[in-house]
């Protein structure tokens, strides 16, 4: 028989058991071409259609589909009233999360909206950095402007209302009580609050001061707000400024730069000469240290009761605290950080940034731990504090956005080359090679493996072992006995 009536006998076969194969209920083991399966690490079911190309995936509520070549995934979980979508993230992207929602194209063009606290409805458009806009049922939430031309900006860009005409030129600011007024931004403005005036004529000099107040805060109760007294001549060569008036540590800053710059407080003083290339000493009261820099934050040396530092950058450092730990080689080759605090203990190894990474977190007080090992672009391992397991190979994007569930969903799929996992909980474990070219599933009681597009495909179950070839049963292996559990002691 020639190799061309070969191959079309076995295309014929493949159809013909495929489509018998189909009408059972057992999922379908076609590899690339069709796969379904339970997940390993979560409960739920997952069918892979031409792999890479789509696959889509129930885990619990929540129902995913995804595209990955194009990086077109949608994510919705109806019983939160949550839902995702993205196309080529991150240039587009729509978030729902109840009445919040948001959809923006490449974070320049955006629709957002959602109810606040009166339970009011607004709808926000931004076309950044032209056109901004608000509709609520509240007339005073409602704003329109368009830069640089005219308009009105509200909780938007750090500032509670932004007004301005012919931006730079006039512009009026309000963050809580402190009112702003520029003309044009920045040289010349004015500047109010509850007991604050200010004005400027920048670079060339400027003044603001603030008197000692009081407030009452969320809890009904009264509080001091402390007072300063800024102003500069020639920014930024000169500049002197007297902070927390009222309180119990009134601090003292002042710079005549290059020659000094000076802190002065109850609790720090510091000294630096030559700035910012001189030497810096510092003396800190209040966290118990004293230090010297030459020039800071190059050169570091660190003495206290709770702090420690020895720094030559980019050759060594080494510094500790009460609660952290940081330690560098011949920075950025080696970097390792830890952070204790109550029952945390966590640390991370580095190499090159995000060519290497190992992430170790225990809870201390249960002993489990997490651990997160990245060597890119080879591979990814994790392991959670249930102590399931999951192995990727090839890992492109993941060490450098570690824990961005986006990558996972909308990339990964495409070269991820290998995928092993593992549940200790239930004793499932599941690997995959080429897109389920190869696929292995093992249960306590079950095992399934298929190769090469399901031609080949192998079930183990209590009742016995099951073989297929071109998705054509041939033959059943012998009935594995079930143990009744001993009685006797």
């Amino acid at each position: 028989m020639s190799i061309t009536k070969y191959l079309i006998t076995l295309c014929v076969g493949m159809l013909g058991g495929l489509s018998a194969f189909c009408l059972r209920a057992d999922p379908i083991s076609a590899g690339p071409l069709f796969q379904e399966f339970d997940l390993t690490l979560a409960p739920g079911h997952r069918k892979e259609i031409v792999s890479p190309f789509f696959y889509s995936e129930q885990k619990g509520d929540q129902h995913t589909w995804a595209i990955p070549p194009l990086t077109l995934a949608h994510t919705e979980d109806p019983t939160i009233q949550y839902e995702e979508f993205d196309f080529a993230y991150p240039i587009l992207t729509y978030d729902r999360f109840g009445t919040e929602y948001r959809f923006q194209f490449f974070q320049v063009f955006a629709f957002a909206g959602g109810s606040d606290q009166k339970e009011d409805h607004a709808r926000r458009f931004t076309l950044f950095p032209v056109y901004f806009q608000q509709r609520s049922p509240d007339p005073e939430q409602n704003y329109t402007a368009v830069v640089p031309l005219y308009g009105t900006i509200k909780n938007r860009l750090f500032r509670d209302e932004i007004d301005f005409v012919l931006f730079p030129l006039y512009s009026k600011t309000r963050k809580r009580d402190v009112i702003n007024y520029n003309f044009p931004y920045p040289v010349l403005s004015r500047t109010y609050g509850d007991g604050l005036h200010g004005w400027q004529v920048w670079p060339l000099v400027g003044h603001e001061n603030k008197v000692v107040t009081t407030r009452t805060n969320s809890w009904g109760d009264s509080e001091t707000v402390p007072g300063h007294d800024r102003k500069f001549v020639l920014w930024p060569f000169f500049t002197r400024s007297e902070t927390d008036i009222g309180t119990t540590n009134q601090v003292h800053q002042e710079a005549l730069i290059p020659f000094y710059s000076l802190t002065r407080s109850p609790a720090r003083d510091s000294t630096t000469y030559s700035w910012p290339l001189g030497v810096t000493h510092t003396v800190d009261r209040a966290n118990q240290f004293t230090e010297w820099g030459y020039p800071w934050p190059l050169i570091v040396f660190d003495r206290g009761t709770n702090k420690h530092t020895d720094r030559v950058w980019p050759f060594y450092s080494h510094a500790t605290n009460q609660y952290l730990e940081s330690d560098w080689y011949l920075w950025p080759v080696y970097k390792f950080n830890r952070v204790h605090s109550g029952a945390l203990d966590r640390s991370r190894t580095r190499l090159l940034f995000f060519f290497y990474s190992d992430v170790i977190e225990k809870n201390t007080e249960t002993g489990k731990a997490l651990r997160r090992r990245d060597l890119w672009p080879l591979f990814t391992h994790r392991r959670d504090f249930d102590g399931k397991e999951r192995l990727q190979i090839l890992s492109v994007m993941e060490p450098v956005l570690p824990t961005n569930k986006s990558i996972e969903r909308d990339y990964s799929h495409v070269y991820a080359l290998w995928r092993g996992e593992k549940n200790p909980q239930t004793g499932a474990s599941s690997q995959s090679l080429l897109w389920n070219l190869y696929r292995r599933e093992a249960a306590p009681q079950k095992k399934k493996i298929s190769l090469l597009f399901g031609l080949f495909q192998y079930q183990s179950t209590p009742e016995g072992t099951h073989w297929r070839v071109c998705y054509i049963p041939a033959g059943k292996g012998r009935t594995v006995p079930t143990r009744e559990p001993s009685t006797q002691k």
